[in-house]
């Protein structure tokens, strides 16, 4: 049954809007960990060493995070190959109807961000990107995260490339949201732009809580 389901267009674009709802469940939980920055050297390290405590369990969450992601990328790539099969060509005049820069550019904001998190790993998770600041501790003896963090967006090429990262981010999930409420049936005439407000607005607030920490550490406002 899963095998008749996944065959068809209809089963992807509900794996799709599955895996894309999980993944945004996660994004808010971790914007919400995140901001503990916010709060001070104490919190945010605290923050990490909850974290680190969960031990097995935190890379079982991880493995699955990780085959969500990977689902969400081969069903992406798979029904956006089978819309451009089955688009018309070489129309002398194109025409597009109900589009947005959000919904054009799937594919790609997709892929950009599957470059970020990869980046995003290796810089703050495995901590080879920039080994000179990611191995400090506190008085503690926990990672000192918040140096690390702090340390990191006071240099302007990483900052400049979580906010690009984030401005992507808002792209992918102003449309991913608005495709999955159509995906579930749950628009028609009268709710269409509500939903579509409410996209926009859900995206946005993310997109500005994650800008806001390299932000504010690069202008200064959060210090070692």
């Amino acid at each position: 049954m899963v095998t008749k389901l996944l065959k068809n267009s209809v089963g992807r674009k509900l794996v799709m809007a599955l895996t894309g709802f999980c993944m945004a469940g996660f994004v808010v939980v971790h914007l919400v960990g995140n901001t503990a920055i916010f709060l001070g050297p104490e919190a945010i390290n605290l923050y990490a060493a909850k974290l680190k405590s969960l031990g097995p369990l935190i890379w079982v969450a991880r493995g699955g995070l990780l085959a969500i992601l990977a689902a969400h990328i081969f069903f992406g790539i798979t029904l956006t190959l089978e819309n451009n099969k089955a688009k018309p060509q070489n129309y002398a005049v194109k025409k597009r109807q109900a589009t947005t820069l959000s919904s054009e550019t799937m594919i790609y904001s997709g892929l950009l961000i599957l470059a970020f998190v990869v980046y995003h790993l290796l810089h703050f998770t495995v901590r080879v990107t920039n080994p000179d600041i990611s191995e400090a501790v506190d008085a503690l003896g926990q990672h000192d995260v918040f140096f690390m963090v702090v340390s990191s967006f006071q240099m302007i090429a990483i900052s400049c490339i979580y906010i690009a990262a984030m401005v992507v981010l808002f792209l992918h999930v102003r449309h991913g949201i608005h495709s999955l409420i159509q995906t579930f049936g749950l628009n028609d005439d009268k709710t269409i732009p509500l939903f579509k407000n409410a996209s926009l607005g859900v995206a946005a607030v993310l997109a500005l809580g994650f800008i806001s920490i390299p932000l504010l550490i690069y202008l200064g406002i959060v210090k070692l």
